[in-house]
């Protein structure tokens, strides 16, 4: 076992997380409305699109990673729409309601799936780790199945921690957001996710085809 090759994938699994989008909203709002496992679950989903995307980096998989780069303007299209639809669930989410129910929907495969693909949506996350792969000089030729396993190994681990991380810190404040301020979350964390579903769908207008 290669420790360093795992802490560099680490590192880069971290680094590809990190940066707080529209699944780090949609985490946060998840973790605030409907507890940490969903949260987590909403995270675990975004850790495996990543690491899916490591892999194809990682092992070279070219004709897989020819279709995402011919077909990124159908992809950026869907990730558009279903930022646009999940915007507007959390928009549109009356905390209120929410709380009149006995038990709040926790749908955690539906979690999962949904951030996964919506993490999918993305194509440019495939370029970013060949980029941070070939910028630590890991992957090589003579590089091994095993050394390639640990360094996805790595991946997901670090996407994961930052992700356990997150939502973990925003539970401990959880129980002291009263319901106005869920039902002002739930509109802002709706409107940034709006934005961001925007900004991809406008984006596409100045694209070169």
């Amino acid at each position: 076992m290669h420790l360093l090759i795992i802490l560099n994938g680490f590192i880069i699994g971290l680094s590809a997380s990190i940066p707080l989008g529209p699944i780090g909203i949609i985490c946060i709002q998840k973790t605030i409305n409907k507890g940490h496992i969903s949260g987590l679950v909403a995270g675990a989903g975004a850790a495996f699109a990543d690491t899916f995307y490591a892999i194809l980096a990682g092992f070279g998989v070219t004709f897989i990673t020819n279709f995402i780069e011919e077909q990124q303007i159908l992809i950026r299209i869907l990730g558009g729409l279903i930022l646009l639809f999940l915007g507007y669930r959390i928009f549109s989410t009356n905390p209120a309601i929410q709380m009149r129910k006995k038990h709040i929907s926790k749908n955690f495969l539906g979690d999962f799936i949904s951030i996964f693909f919506l993490t999918l949506s993305n194509p440019m996350t495939i370029f970013f780790f060949g980029a941070a792969f070939a910028g630590f000089g890991i992957v090589k030729e003579q590089s091994g199945f095993s050394e390639l396993l640990q360094l996805i190994g790595g991946v997901l681990a670090g996407s994961f921690a930052w992700w356990f991380t997150l939502t973990t810190l925003v539970n401990l404040f959880r129980k002291k957001f009263r319901l106005k301020r869920l039902w002002w979350i739930n509109k802002i964390a709706g409107s940034i996710v709006i934005l961001f579903g925007l900004s991809v769908m406008i984006s596409l207008l100045f694209y070169r085809f």
